[in-house]
């Protein structure tokens, strides 16, 4: 599902090269939840931005679903964000003039999908646990329900690989869990390729395999 070779990424700042990412490899199967794990500064995030085709590498090849993302147009890029990669990020990223299903319903859109009836969704709507909250804004839910939103949107396209950069980053211990729960419970029931970025490593032992990462290279 994921191939990545001698994967670099440099970048310029004032007149200092720094090195975010020093030759990293890395394959991830279909249906596998992989933890990327690290500390700040680890280029765990540069690794993510990067397989999201949200920025260019230095040098290296990215392969994701058979397709080589290095030699996409921007209008491919573009059309493998909204079909192939489902994002989950830290701070939800919700538009708060939107109720939760306005904030669903515009990823559908975006992709060309909203007249498609999708009873599939509807169903994991109700093991999200929101099917009641949808037609709340995100100021009115709480963290869990807000990124529970989040991972609704990021799964509506039915993406092959789910990309989750910290996800629990905001939440307290008990929605951290059940958000940890929920993704865990996508991977082992409904196949999802996950690849989650944490720096906990209580976060990372619900993925089936963690990758640790230090000063942009792989080192376990």
């Amino acid at each position: 599902m994921i191939e990545i070779r001698d994967l670099k990424k440099i970048y310029r700042v004032g007149d200092v090269d720094v090195h975010a990412l020093r030759g990293v490899d890395l394959s991830v199967e279909r249906g596998e939840f992989v933890s990327v794990i690290g500390p700040s500064g680890s280029g765990k995030s540069t690794l993510f931005h990067i397989l999201g085709g949200l920025t260019p590498p230095t040098s290296g090849s990215v392969h994701i679903n058979g397709r080589d993302i290095l030699g996409m147009s921007e209008a491919q890029r573009t059309e493998l964000r909204k079909t192939t990669v489902g994002f989950v990020f830290q701070k939800y990223n919700l538009l708060p003039t939107l109720t939760a299903a306005g904030n669903i319903a515009i990823a559908r859109d975006i992709a060309g999908r909203s007249q498609e009836p999708d009873p599939q969704f509807d169903e994991m709507l109700k093991e999200l646990g929101i099917e009641g909250r949808l037609q709340h804004k995100p100021r009115a839910l709480s963290g869990g329900e807000q990124q529970r939103v989040a991972i609704a949107r990021a799964l509506v396209n039915h993406p092959a690989i789910l990309l989750a950069d910290e996800p629990t980053g905001n939440l307290d211990t008990e929605n951290s869990i059940a958000v940890l729960n929920l993704l865990q419970d996508l991977n082992v029931h409904h196949g999802q390729t996950i690849l989650m970025i944490t720096h906990n490593p209580d976060a990372a032992a619900y993925g089936r395999r963690s990758v640790h990462m230090r000063d942009g290279r792989i080192v376990d």
